[in-house]
């Protein structure tokens, strides 16, 4: 049986609280779970005592076992200085898309051809004028 540490969403529309529980990987989110093995409360600010509450010895027997935290889970597990997790870097995130980019090329080259006509015009009248 593959088992996972993962949160399960409680609480009323809008106002999240989520429980950290032990799960077969099959069962849905919010429904059969092993072992309840903590509690996490976004709605209280992030240096509340109560926002993450962890029951250690039995996440690390479930560890032991072969569960496997989820991502989030991993996250609280790193802050409480349990297990460690590698930084994600994904540089292309911010790049802008394909189409963004056409625009963004298409507007450039307008500016640079509107500047191009500006300086010939200044040019020419300078011209007209020195004769």
């Amino acid at each position: 049986m593959a088992l996972k540490i993962r949160l399960a969403r409680g609480g009323a529309k809008k106002r999240p609280f989520y429980r950290i529980v032990v799960a077969d990987v099959r069962s849905p989110r919010d429904g059969r779970f092993i072992e309840k093995v903590g509690l996490y409360n976004p709605m209280l600010p992030k240096d509340h005592a109560d926002r993450i509450v962890l029951d250690m010895e039995r996440i690390q027997h479930w560890m032991s076992h072969g569960a496997l935290p989820t991502d989030r889970v991993l996250r609280f597990l790193d802050a409480a200085g349990v297990m460690s997790r590698e930084a994600r870097s994904n540089p292309k995130k911010a790049e802008p898309g394909t189409k963004a980019k056409e625009r963004a090329e298409a507007k450039r080259q307008a500016a640079e051809e509107a500047a191009a006509a500006a300086a010939e015009a200044a040019g020419g009248g300078e011209e007209a004028a020195a004769e």
